[in-house]
């Protein structure tokens, strides 16, 4: 990746929600759900979110609110990239890059970790956790409760994603362990929500519930 696109990416905290679960059943379907790209992308993006949510210093309710806020539009939404965009890909190719079972097998795979991620309000769950956009939300209402646990949880993620990201290096091969990866699903879910890869992936009612049956598993670190 070019420094200019991973620049564009970092100040637009990735892609908005439809794209970036799109990108990452692209990668993981092309892949295997070798997620090499997506864990290295992430982290870059996950390491900047802890500079932008550890805040101190003078006037630190301004700083959070300017820093978590994108500074730019998603990329691929710029670039005019929708449903039925094909550029010149054979149609095969394009099948391929719609099967989410590669996805949705490392979702399900993952998910006692993941779970507790999922955004209350993009899920309308009842869960304190929160993604990017409804963190944002909250502190502009006013209502953002326990920031500590939150800042906790950013940190969280990018230590496991710098384990998962490492894995894929000469000699740190099968390091990671299923936590690591789940903080993949994690972090792109804290950055642009969740509803897309709910519908994305075409979550039955069972796994819906097994998703967030655990109460425990839902409260975030």
């Amino acid at each position: 990746m070019n420094p200019s696109t991973r620049w564009r990416l970092r100040k637009a905290w990735g892609f908005c929600n439809r794209h970036a679960w799109g990108f990452l059943q692209m990668e993981a379907a092309f892949r295997h759900g070798w997620m090499h790209g997506p864990a290295i992308l992430y982290l870059d993006i996950m390491e900047r979110a802890w500079e932008a949510i550890n805040v101190g210093g003078p006037f630190p309710a301004l700083r959070l609110e300017r820093n978590l806020r994108p500074k730019g539009p998603c990329l691929m939404c710029e670039m005019g990239y929708g449903p039925e965009s094909t550029g010149m890909a054979k149609p095969e190719v394009i099948q391929r890059g719609r099967d989410p079972f590669e996805l949705k097998k490392f979702a399900i795979h993952t998910q006692p970790y993941w779970r507790k991620a999922v955004c209350g309000k993009c899920m309308n769950s009842g869960s304190s956790a929160r993604c990017r956009g409804h963190l944002l939300e909250d502190f502009r209402s006013g209502s953002l409760e326990d920031l500590a646990a939150h800042q906790a949880w950013v940190r969280y993620l990018v230590n496991h994603l710098a384990v998962y990201a490492k894995s894929f290096r000469h000699g740190f091969h099968g390091t990671e362990s299923d936590e690591d990866k789940a903080a993949l699903i994690s972090a792109v879910g804290w950055c642009s929500g969740w509803e897309a890869l709910f519908a994305l992936i075409s979550f039955s009612d069972s796994d819906r519930a097994l998703v967030f049956s655990d109460t425990e598993l839902e409260r975030a670190v």
